[in-house]
Parts: C-alpha cells; structure tokens; sequence
C-alpha cells in the first residue's frame, strides 16, 4: 500500500472516531508523536519553573530542596497514569473536562472543566509575566537599559501575550514546528548548561543536596520547599487536549502524557542537581535567595550569563505558546457542548486555518485582566498552580467514580488494567495533600494581601486578611456556580461515545 494511501486510511479511522463521539472534525490533525510530547512538555518546561521558583526552595531548606523534584515527579506520574489510560479512551480536545463528563456526568465535569479553565488563564497570565523577568536582563546584558518594574514586565507580557495569540490562531501546524524547535533548543541548552556548572565550577559537591546550609529542616519547611516543583510538573495533559489535532490519538496521546514527565524529570533534575552544585557559598546564597541567572553570572562572564537568560526567555515563550494552545482548545471542547457563556461564537473554527479563533482572542483578554492588579509573578502562580491541582483532584474523583462502577469495558492502546484503581487512589491521596498544601495560610506559599508588604491590595479590608489561594478560588466558584444554576443546569449536555466507554448510570446520549 502506498504511504499516502495509509495515511489517509489512518486519518479517516482517527475521524470516524471522533464522530462516534458526536463530533464532526473541524481541528486540523496533522501532530504526531515528538510533537504532542513537545507541546506537553513544553507546558511543563523546566526551565520556566526552576529560573521563576528556584531561589524559594533554596531559601527555604538549602540544597535539601532537591529532593522535592523526585517526590513531585513520583506523585504527578501516577496521576498521568490515570489521564493516560482515559485519553487513550476519549481522545477528545478538553482533556479533564471531557473525561468527567463520560466517566461522572454534567455538573461535576462542569466544574471541572470552568476551574480548569480559569486556572489555565491564569497560568497564561503567570507564564507571561515570568517571560519579562528573564528577558529584560538579557537585553540589558546586550547592552539595552531596560528597568526590570512591574510596569515593564506588564507591558512585555501583554506584548508576548499578543504575539502566542497570532501564532495560534495561525494554526497547529506553525506552532508545532516552532514548539519542536523550541524544546530542542530547550533541553540541549539545560543540558549544556548543566554539565559546563558540574565539570567546571563545582563548588559544593555533589553531596549539595544532603546540605541545608543555614535553614532548618522541618516538615513545614520541606512542604513550602516543594512550590518550586509544584509549579513545573503540570501540563502534561495537554497531549490529550490536543488529541483532536494528533494522528492516532488513542495510542499517541499516552505516550505524549507519560514522556513529557519522564522527560521534564531528567533535564530538570540534571540542571537543579548542577545549579546548587555551582553556588559560590551556599549560605550566602540562601540569604540572598539565589537565581540560577545570578548563579550563572557569579560563575562566568556576562556574555555567558547572558546566553543563559535568552536560552531561559525562548523556552517561557515556547511554554506561554503551549499553554495558550491548551486552554484555548478547553475553551473551545465546552463552547462546542454548549457549557459556556456566549457559546456560539467561542466555538467558531476558521475554515482556512482550522483554529478556534474566537476562543483563543477571548483566553488572552480574560488572561489579560489579573495584570491590572499585578503585584509579581510569585502570586498568580500560587492561585493558578493551586487552581490546577484542584481541576486535577476533581478529573481523578470522576476516573475512580467510573472505575468503581466497572470502567473500562472497551479495551483500549494503553491500560491499567488491575492497577487502575490502586492507581487512581494514589494519585487522589497524592493530589489531595498537595491542596491541603496549596491551601494551608502562610506567608511563604499561601499569605494575605497583608502579607505582601502593600505590593497586593484588593482594595478591601476582609479580602485583604484572607490567603491569596482562597479569595481566587471563592470567587472563580462563585462567580461559576451562580451561572451553572441559573442558566447552565437545565440545559442538554452532549454525551455520546462508542459502546463501552460510559460508565453504567451515565446520562443518555443527547446532541447539541
């Protein structure tokens, strides 16, 4: 058979697919699998993390902190695991908000799918602001004089926010091939990075990470430590979201899921285990709270640090790049259920460019609006990491609810099989102590806009003595519920699927 003829063979087995969903395609699927892992990993991106959260987990318990990596790794794995083996079932654009809705019903993929989506905003709006943070020095360094202000940094990420809009509205293809490129250049340059601190400006050992230097180590201490990681490893679904534009989605998406972990843990790892290695004096660095930028300059000359912060600043951008891609395409799976305000235009796809273009203008605006507020980078990602473990909590209740009824009963490319359940109530125990985390008042990881020093003010006395996590969270549920009961709860949802993956007392099928 001629290649051309299986690759259309293949394409109208990936459509006939999506239409016993109810669906009729209109995304172009043309990603494969080093491109859906790209994408995912590229929402995840270490080097976004580690150069925005480094200096927490240093100042909080010393080199210990890069233990932390590992457990978060560990813990996040065994989610994906779960996601995986749903998206190799319901290969569908809306990742956690699809899966709750065949594996639990209306109300509870709801919810999941609006906190998901306001998280993602909110997500774009923290990558966005971190991309000026890395940026501005590197052009200073190039001999630019740029103030790295609040106001600056506003206004660079609500260029760049512009920018990742155009692209993907452009369309899947363009922002595959840069997103590959990117990710190249982003896990070579880590690497690189890395072994030049190990071999050559090793100054603590390898041993680091067994060294607190000056802080004391408690539970209490390692927790807030774990922000750092806490704030990397997420994303990974995105690989699934993109399913409706992946070739051969049921077997390609888990793949994606699980590679874009296993992946980000290695690179990641190497460079933080490198970066602590490279401290001149370990305690002066933890009073000064240390950068892997600052550690770079202390370590080399400009030009070097340099290179470093632009390596830094196309790898934020890649990562801005693909969260916008995920969460436009959210938008865009519960626009098409009918599940959102203005439902009708949100999931428009341009018949040329084959992209949901009104979502994507509407993900930007919306993500836009927490910056006429902004008070730094370190509080957006408080709420929208916290946001995130919540939406993933709430997709996790809805994979164990349908295993615990007897799903799966279609077999499928990647399976737990015996394991699943195990599987799914480890990650929801995992998940649940995160938010506990997440949630827990303190300063460090969770204050009021008391705590800020002025930097945050809501401009009202109550919410100014409640924590960050909490007031964003209230609201955003709020603001949602009064709109779910009001308009939302009468209406039909779209639930239709194959034979065999609805769980028992599903809702039957309806159109929209």
């Amino acid at each position: 058979m001629d290649i051309r003829d299986e690759t259309r063979t293949e394409a109208d087995r990936d459509e006939q697919e999506l239409a016993r969903f109810g669906y009729r395609p209109q995304l172009q699927r043309s990603l494969g699998l080093f491109s859906s892992f790209a994408v995912a990993f590229s929402y995840i991106s270490p080097s976004t993390g580690i150069f925005a959260l480094f200096g927490l987990g240093l100042t909080t318990v010393g080199g210990i902190f890069f233990w932390s990596w590992p457990i978060v790794a560990a813990g996040q794995f065994i989610i994906a695991l779960s996601f995986a083996e749903v998206a190799s079932h319901i290969p569908i654009a809306g990742s956690v908000y699809q899966w709750s809705k065949y594996l639990s019903g209306k109300t509870h993929s709801w919810y999941t799918g609006w906190i998901y989506l306001f998280a993602g905003m909110l997500t774009i709006t923290a990558v966005a602001v971190t991309l000026p943070i890395a940026l501005i020095p590197a052009l200073n360094g190039m001999g630019w004089n740029i103030a790295n202000s609040f106001h600056n940094q506003r206004i660079f990420a609500l260029v760049f926010m512009v920018v990742v809009t155009l692209l993907n509205i452009y369309g899947v293809r363009a922002v595959a091939l840069i997103n590959n490129v990117g990710v190249l250049f982003e896990i070579l340059g880590m690497v690189v990075f890395a072994f030049v601190m190990a071999l050559f400006h090793n100054h603590q050992g390898a041993g680091v990470i067994f060294d607190s230097g000056s802080t004391n180590v408690t539970a209490s201490t390692f927790l807030v430590a774990m922000f750092m990681s806490l704030f990397v490893i997420y994303g990974f679904d995105t690989a699934a979201t993109l399913a409706e534009e992946t070739r051969n989605p049921r077997k390609e998406a888990p793949k994606a899921i699980l590679y874009s972990i296993v992946g980000a843990f290695i690179i990641g790892g190497i460079f933080i285990w490198a970066t602590l290695m490279a401290i001149p004096n370990l305690n002066d660095g933890i009073k000064s709270a240390m950068s892997p930028a600052a550690i770079i300059d202390a370590n080399f000359s400009n030009a070097f640090a340099t290179t470093y912060l632009v390596v830094v600043s196309i790898a934020i951008f890649i990562c801005l790049m693909a969260i916008q891609a995920n969460v436009m395409r959210l938008c865009f799976g519960m626009a098409r259920d009918e599940q959102l305000p203005g439902s009708s235009a949100l999931r428009t796809v341009s018949p040329k460019l084959r992209t949901p273009w009104v979502a994507c203008i509407v993900v930007t605006l919306i993500a836009a609006i927490p910056l006429i507020q902004y008070a730094g980078a370190t509080y957006l990602a408080i709420a929208a990491t916290g946001m995130i473990y919540l939406s993933y909590a709430l997709g996790g209740l809805a994979i164990l609810r349908a295993r615990l009824k007897g799903w799966p009963k279609r077999d499928a490319p990647f399976k737990l099989g015996k394991w699943g359940i195990p599987v799914s109530i480890a990650g929801l125990v995992w998940g649940g102590a995160m938010l506990v985390n997440f949630a827990w008042p303190r300063a460090a990881s969770n204050p009021t806009p008391n705590q800020t020093g002025g930097s945050l003010d809501f401009h009202w006395a109550w919410l100014n003595d409640r924590p960050v996590l909490w007031s964003v969270v209230i609201v955003i549920v709020g603001v949602g519920s009064a709109y779910f009961w009001l308009v939302q709860r009468k209406k039909p949802s779209h639930i239709e699927a194959p034979e065999g993956e609805l769980v028992a007392d599903a809702p039957p099928a309806t159109a929209v």
